[in-house]
């Protein structure tokens, strides 16, 4: 039976997205994780809820406990996880409230637990990561988001660097030239350790800003991502109702 996790991220703490709540503090054997677990339903779909920054996004994305929020929700019976995250374009055709259906990551994160194998003493541990994100979830997501018919790019590479500060003007050019779509802070580590549990993972990416590459405009600020998160929060959650109601077509895991 397929019971979907997702993740909420930047403005999307505490969705309202679910029918006949519950919510339980847990605990894993790497911590608590950032917020208690709300379960609930979509439809006829199991559905359990994580805050990825806590309820009152008091984590900081180094602070936050990653290790904890996939276990939790591994514990939980989840068998597919669904992210959302704000994030910044590095490609002028990405315009603020786009959304970018993920299919590759650059990990520029420097300070993280992004494996739970803390040695190998049960064995070596080396997850596969050429392919990141699920391909059934990615284009459940896609096609949920070109059926509301909304702004959206079918692939894009996330770099996710440490946070919570932005970026130079000199890094946001860099990742440009590595290649890199849109930026995060928190994505890579999440897609490395849902991998390593076998968990499929996919994350839907909305554009908020321009990071401070582009010439024309202002650097990005913290006022401006929320501001564009909020504008466009009612439609992550339509994007997310739409794609739980598609999800059961996958065929298991697959």
């Amino acid at each position: 039976m397929i019971k979907i996790g997702i993740i909420g991220g930047s403005g999307l703490e505490d969705p309202q997205l679910l029918q006949n709540i519950s919510i339980k503090e847990t605990e894993t054997p790497f911590g608590k994780p950032t917020s208690p677990l709300t379960s609930g339903t979509i439809g006829s779909t199991e559905v359990v809820l994580i805050a990825r920054h806590g309820k009152q996004h008091q984590y900081s994305p180094t602070a936050l406990n990653y290790r904890a929020n996939i276990y939790a929700l591994k514990e939980a019976g989840v068998t597919h996880i669904m992210a959302t995250t704000a994030c910044g374009s590095l490609k002028i055709e990405i315009g603020r409230g786009h959304f970018v259906i993920l299919d590759q990551f650059i990990d520029f994160t420097k300070h993280r637990i992004n494996t739970f194998a803390d040695n190998f003493e049960n064995g070596v541990v080396h997850a596969a990561m050429a392919h990141p994100f699920h391909e059934g979830l990615r284009d459940v997501l896609y096609q949920a988001v070109k059926k509301l018919k909304y702004p959206v790019h079918p692939k894009g590479t996330v770099i996710t660097i440490e946070g919570p500060r932005f970026s130079t003007k000199a890094e946001s050019n860099m990742f440009r030239l590595w290649g890199a779509d849109v930026i995060n802070m928190s994505v890579a580590t999440e897609a490395a350790l849902a991998n390593e549990l076998g968990i499929p993972y996919a994350a839907i990416a909305m554009s908020t800003d321009y990071d401070c590459w582009k010439e024309d405009e202002a650097p990005v600020s913290w006022e401006e991502v929320l501001h564009t998160f909020h504008q466009n929060a009612d439609r992550v959650k339509e994007i997310l109702v739409e794609a739980v109601g598609a999800v059961n077509r996958l065929d298991g895991r697959k």
